[in-house]
Formats: C-alpha cells, sequence, structure tokens
C-alpha cells in the first residue's frame, strides 16, 4: 500500500483548516448581519424596554468612567513620551499639543476606549446573554409573547453606542489633560504653551473624525457581543467560547472598520 505523499500529510489538512474558518467567519458574519437587520426592523418605529435602556446605560456607560479615564490618562501620557523625543530634539515646543491631540482624538483614543469597552462591556454582555440562552430564559420571554429583540437585544444596541459615543469625549479630555500634565512634567512645558498650541492647530473635525468611529465602535461591539451571546451553544463551556469569540470579533471589527473609515473619512 501506497504512503500518503506530503501533499496528503501537510498540505491538504491546512487547506481544509483554512476552508472551515472561512465558513465558519462567514457563517457569523451572515449571523451578525441578520442580527442587525432584526435590530433596525424594532427600531423603525421605535420599540424598546425604557427600563432596560436605563438600566443598560448606568451599567454600561456610567460604571465604565473610572477605567476609561484610567486608561485614558496614561494614553494622553504616552502619546506625549512618543511625541517629546522628536519636540526635544528639533525645539518644537510649539507642536506638543497638536501633536497629542491629533494622534488621541483621531485614532487612538476612539481604538484604546473601544478595546477596553469590549473587554469590560461586551464580554460582561455576551456572558450574560448566553446565559439567559443556555438556561432557556428567552425561551421563556417568548413563551409570554414578549419580543427577546425589541425587549433585550435593542436597549443594549442603543446603549452601547450612546454610552462609547460619551465614554469617548470624556477620555478625550482626561487624555488631553493628561498630556499636558505629562508635558511639565517631563519636558518642562508650559500648560499656556501645549494649550495654545492644542487649540490653534486643532480642527473641531478633528473631534468629530474620532466620535464617528466611536460610534460606529460602539455598534460593533454591540452586535458582536449580542449575537454571540444569543446563538451560544453547550452550557456553561460555551458561554466560555462565546466570551471568546466575541472580543475576538470586536477587536477584529474595530481594527478593520478603523482602516476603512480613516480612508473614507478625510
Amino acid at each position: 500500500m501506497a504512503r500518503p505523499s506530503w501533499v496528503d500529510r501537510f498540505v491538504a489538512p491546512t487547506v481544509e483548516r483554512i476552508g472551515d474558518g472561512a465558513v465558519s467567519a462567514a457563517e457569523e458574519a451572515g449571523g451578525i448581519a441578520i442580527l442587525a437587520g432584526q435590530v433596525l426592523r424594532a427600531l423603525v418605529p421605535p420599540r424598546l424596554d425604557g427600563r432596560e435602556l436605563w438600566r443598560n446605560l448606568y451599567k454600561m456607560g456610567v460604571l465604565s468612567v473610572p477605567i476609561v479615564s484610567l486608561t485614558a490618562f496614561f494614553t494622553g501620557g504616552i502619546m506625549l513620551i512618543q511625541s517629546g523625543m522628536f519636540v526635544r530634539r528639533f525645539g518644537a515646543y510649539g507642536l506638543l499639543g497638536w501633536g497629542t491631540g491629533y494622534a488621541v482624538f483621531r485614532e487612538v483614543g476612539p481604538i484604546l476606549i473601544a478595546l477596553m469597552f469590549s473587554g469590560r462591556v461586551g464580554s460582561n454582555n455576551t456572558a450574560e446573554l448566553g446565559t439567559m440562552t443556555v438556561t432557556e430564559q428567552l425561551d421563556g420571554l417568548r413563551s409570554l409573547a414578549i419580543d427577546p429583540i425589541s425587549f433585550l437585544i435593542v436597549p443594549r444596541v442603543v446603549a452601547m453606542m450612546i454610552m462609547l459615543f460619551c465614554l469617548t469625549v470624556i477620555g478625550d479630555l482626561v487624555a488631553i489633560c493628561g498630556g499636558g500634565l505629562f508635558g511639565k512634567l517631563l519636558l518642562d512645558v508650559d500648560y499656556a504653551t501645549f494649550y495654545y498650541s492644542f487649540a490653534d492647530n486643532l480642527k473641531p473635525w478633528d473631534l468629530g473624525h474620532g466620535l464617528i468611529k466611536s460610534a460606529i465602535f460602539g455598534l460593533v461591539i454591540a452586535l458582536s457581543s449580542c449575537h454571540f451571546g444569543v446563538t451560544v451553544r453547550g452550557g456553561a463551556v460555551g458561554v466560555g467560547h462565546a466570551v471568546n469569540n466575541a472580543v475576538v470579533a470586536a477587536a477584529v471589527g474595530i481594527m478593520l472598520l478603523d482602516y476603512f473609515l480613516t480612508y473614507l473619512l478625510p
């Protein structure tokens, strides 16, 4: 009997794994798209539970302010340190505030805050919905003629988009304050110099650019976390896999959308 060739032993299994991964990714993307359509249909006209919305706004947004503020504060310091090397070399201290603000407003702030938001809020949302799914609580809602999409999913999607937008505004402000403080401590740049460099060179659209991204990132996090939560299978182990998949999917979606939005938005 002939021994299998190296193609059968190595190439074929690799191609098969790549194909399985591509099919799985396409299925999950299709499921997220279907969920997005269901959420959109529930919003026209709006049908959502007000108390559930306010509960999620508090849980997802207000309780995330401390960790987001801490992350943003040191993000501003990191941007200051990175740009400070070139500022010191060329003596361009008047550009320090502009460089820090531009990087924070347009790229670093929205991305880092979205990833932090996904890790804290998105994973918790997936675990909560996943637990409700495996314990058949969603089926119980349907038996009571309560639509889980309108009652559970839509308030969470709306809350995540609103609160990530607001958290980005807070995070940008804290990051700029952190940049100004570290500029004074590390480079001995006066607060006035930092402020006028920031205010004279940045435009409102630089802030708007990042806020548009944050709202879209919030939608991506919400849809991915809800999708993996309501489609979980396999009990507690399945919930753990769903949380992991939701965080990974949200991170990949954030990075891909950031590339296209940076290219499309001026």
